[in-house]
């Protein structure tokens, strides 16, 4: 279907899909599966774009948005390769709670994630001042690119969303310039880029190599949250029929922490 949207003998999404929105290639690697159309992009317009088309589209035959991949960490707490299952997602002026059914069926799967706010960002949050800012400011324990997006996209052709991320930099580290400037709009990793900005400021060295470890230990954890979530992943059935009860008699769902 080009340009980020990976659905292996699939023209377009099938009854049984979700769309999980990505941002990045690897991240949309994991997540591919039976029932899964991924997207990727790092928190850019065009990711937006071409969510909005295929919604537009194809909207009708999603069963919901899953937002899954790495964020950076806002609340020192939690450590390079914790999960956190959001049950809202934020900015200055928006709040997108996410489906409660879908919720707690991945919780059910990961019972040592953290479930908590996420903040939606524009741009990379590399500060530490910044993070920290950001984390009192919105109570978010974590922060990604994507999240909001897709949530907004989700919420304006009434589909199910629910976010799941891996912690990739703590709150407490620096994210070296270099690392944000070898990324492509793509979600690959511009090598050439990212060598050219270490040989102009080689003290950023220790701070990528440590940022690697950090990564290799966020990409084992989303490995093994994709396995753990199986079927729940892509919105397990009877929960997709009872958000479709809601939506047909005009209830909206209840949005986590609500009472019955």
């Amino acid at each position: 279907m080009g340009d980020g949207l990976r659905a292996p003998a699939q023209t377009e999404p099938a009854a049984t899909s979700v769309v999980a929105v990505c941002g990045l290639a690897f991240e949309a690697a994991i997540a591919a599966g039976p029932d899964v159309v991924t997207l990727c992009g790092p928190g850019s317009g065009s990711l937006a774009t071409r969510l909005e088309a295929l919604l537009a589209q194809h909207g009708h035959a999603c069963r919901g948005v899953i937002s899954f991949g790495t964020a950076g960490g806002l609340d020192p707490a939690l450590q390079p390769g914790a999960c956190v299952l959001a049950e809202r997602v934020v900015t200055p002026d928006k709040d997108f709670p996410v489906d409660r059914g879908w919720l707690d069926a991945l919780r059910a799967c990961l019972p040592e994630a953290r479930t908590g706010t996420l903040a939606g960002v524009d741009h990379p949050v590399a500060d530490i001042a910044a993070k920290a800012r950001l984390w009192r400011s919105s109570g978010a324990c974590a922060a990604d690119m994507e999240s909001h997006r897709a949530a907004l996209l989700a919420q304006r052709h009434g589909l199910p969303f629910v976010a799941c991320r891996v912690i990739v930099d703590h709150a407490d580290r620096q994210v070296p310039s270099a690392a944000l400037a070898g990324m492509n709009a793509d979600g690959t990793v511009a090598l050439s880029r990212l060598l050219g900005e270490l040989a102009l400021h080689p003290g950023q060295l220790a701070g990528c190599i440590r940022l690697a470890f950090d990564a290799a230990a966020a990409r084992r954890q989303l490995r093994a949250v994709r396995l753990a979530t199986g079927a729940a992943f892509a919105l397990p059935v009877p929960v997709h029929r009872a958000t479709a009860a809601y939506r047909s008699s005009g209830r909206r769902p209840a949005s986590p922490g609500s009472s019955s």
